[in-house]
């Protein structure tokens, strides 16, 4: 393992997802998912969001987007959660659900929903109030 794309990946997936979550993650690894979650936080952590070429907002939107397309709603609620923390708007997010109900159906973005109010609910950051920003 790359050691110096894990450090970077857990500073990353920290930023993101949040220091106590990533670590509950890493001491909940166990023999079976050790390996996996070390090469998922250099790979993914480290080598992708660690390229600053895209920023962390624009990454965020850009998850959103392909795990709302791809119907992984657990991932999409960890991933709402880190785009709230990137600096993603309720109002941003409403609309990021639109594209995926333009593209993958609207069975898809009333999953997408469901989750979305859960989360925004538990940030209180509903209702959105429209007037309030540009």
């Amino acid at each position: 393992m790359d050691e110096t794309l894990f450090d970077k990946g857990l500073k990353k997936r920290g930023e993101t997802l949040g220091a106590d979550y990533v670590a509950q993650n890493l001491k909940a690894a166990d023999s079976l998912t050790r390996p996996f979650q070390e090469a998922m936080t250099a790979w993914c952590w480290g080598f992708g969001w660690g390229d600053e070429t895209i920023d962390a907002k624009t990454r965020s939107m850009m998850n959103l987007a392909m795990l709302g397309a791809l119907g992984k709603m657990h991932e999409w609620e960890i991933h709402c959660n880190g785009a709230l923390n990137n600096g993603v708007s309720a109002r941003e997010i409403r609309a990021i659900v639109h594209v995926v109900g333009i593209y993958c159906g609207v069975p898809q973005a009333l999953e997408c929903f469901r989750v979305a109010r859960k989360v925004l609910t538990e940030r209180g950051l509903l209702p959105i109030d429209d007037a309030a920003q540009p």
